[in-house]
């Protein structure tokens, strides 16, 4: 069976230094290249940084998606052969933006996702997607993207794998919160759940570091399609590259018993 090698890069971006996250990112691009990874997720807002005080900060920061970030992940795209899928502040019309994730191909082709659901301030900031999540065909198999708090709505996540994605990448910046000693954070399990009850892989790239007075759980994972954890799963307060070998054709058996299949079972009529 074909492997698709997948990495997640756990990075820390600064808040509006653009020009250091262009190289953060560029250098996390190559290093993945390096190792053969065919498709790379970078975390949320990679571009520009989280914790903005108010949207015109987010504006000034905001680029288009023919911008200089976009433009140099599509050449890296181009030049290393590589699917990138990343996190930008989208400069909209009327001083408005859009919290999005770029899925760059080789070939130049760029998909958009804009995040629809929004966490906490981020509604004082961000104007909510208005499209399901993109499933697309790539070299390698049926990718989907979706962003951060759009994987704790499972009705969200069961339209990408509703649509065929065999693999959900999703960059997110999750707010270390409190949790009962020994216990995983919550985020990480709900992305496990939301991986079984699809029989879909899911790379969650989460960030590091300080921001403004936010910490964040530095939980990147990579899940198998019955859920289970090939790489990370655990908070790790510091940068980490997580590589995994996925067989993607799996994803399309949705079958969990001889006569169960995780969405022909489903009965909507009565929910």
């Amino acid at each position: 069976m074909t492997l698709a090698t997948v990495a997640c890069h756990q990075l820390a971006p600064r808040i509006g230094d653009l020009d250091y996250n262009r190289a953060l990112s560029e250098s996390a691009i190559r290093d993945a290249s390096a190792l053969a990874v065919q498709v790379i997720v970078l975390p949320e807002l990679m571009q520009s940084g989280y914790a903005f005080d108010n949207r015109e900060e987010a504006y000034a920061a905001s680029e288009a998606d023919d911008g200089p970030t976009l433009s140099l992940w599509r050449a890296l795209a181009n030049e290393l052969d590589i699917i990138i899928v990343a996190g930008f502040c989208e400069r909209l019309s009327a001083g408005r933006v859009a919290n999005s994730v770029a899925l760059v191909q080789p070939a130049g082709r760029l998909t958009v996702y804009r995040k629809g659901h929004l966490w906490n301030r981020e509604k004082l900031i961000f104007t909510p997607g208005t499209e399901p999540p993109p499933v697309v065909d790539t070299q390698v198999g049926r990718i989907a993207t979706m962003v951060c708090y759009d994987l704790e709505l499972p009705e969200w996540v069961r339209l990408a794998a509703l649509a065929g994605a065999d693999l959900l990448c999703a960059p997110v910046n999750w707010p270390e919160g409190p949790r009962p000693a020994g216990e995983r954070p919550g985020e990480i399990v709900r992305l496990q759940a939301n991986a079984a009850v699809n029989r879909m892989f899911i790379a969650a790239c989460d960030r590091y570091g300080e921001e403004r007075g936010v910490n964040w759980v530095g939980g990147s994972t990579i899940v198998d399609a019955d859920g289970y954890p090939l790489a990370g799963a655990v908070s790790h307060q510091r940068e980490q590259r997580l590589v995994a070998q996925l067989p993607l054709a799996e994803a399309r058996n949705k079958f969990i018993s001889e006569h169960n299949h995780v969405h022909q079972d489903r009965r909507p009529g009565l929910y």
